[in-house]
């Protein structure tokens, strides 16, 4: 069975319109986050090959949602990676409110980014690093 990375987020008011609701590009954002944070725990090495010349570039993403968020509630948001294909990752996301001993999924979402690495003026696909590759393999749906 396959893992699931999961990045908990409590609302903020910042993070909601002025119907109280969290306004929609939020739950993209979150999406960029748990990717930085699965990095950060997973593929630690990745972080400085950015700084070296390595790109994650998001080719696309999306988001359905089913059921609104509002100013403290407490979200689970639920990664797993639905393909990796030459330099292409595509990574899936469940949004789940946490609801006393329960939970409900509020929204779901995907996203694909390609590994390129900057030569001088210009970017140029490049494979996925092998860190990179191991990290996402046991979370492969």
């Amino acid at each position: 069975m396959a893992r699931t990375y999961e990045y908990r987020h409590v609302v903020g008011f910042q993070e909601t319109n002025l119907v109280g609701n969290v306004y929609y590009t939020n739950h993209v954002a979150w999406q960029g986050r748990v990717r930085e944070m699965f990095l950060r725990e997973h593929a630690p090495g990745i972080v400085a090959e950015l700084m070296s010349g390595l790109a994650l570039a998001t080719l696309r993403c999306s988001c359905e949602y089913f059921m609104e968020l509002h100013a403290f509630d407490d979200v689970a948001i639920r990664m797993q990676l639905a393909e990796m294909v030459q330099n292409r990752i595509t990574m899936t996301y469940e949004y789940w409110r946490q609801k006393g001993t329960g939970e409900e999924l509020v929204a779901r979402g995907e996203q694909q980014i390609a590994c390129l690495r900057r030569e001088g003026e210009s970017v140029v696909a490049t494979p996925i690093p092998a860190e990179l590759r191991a990290a996402l393999q046991p979370f492969l749906r």
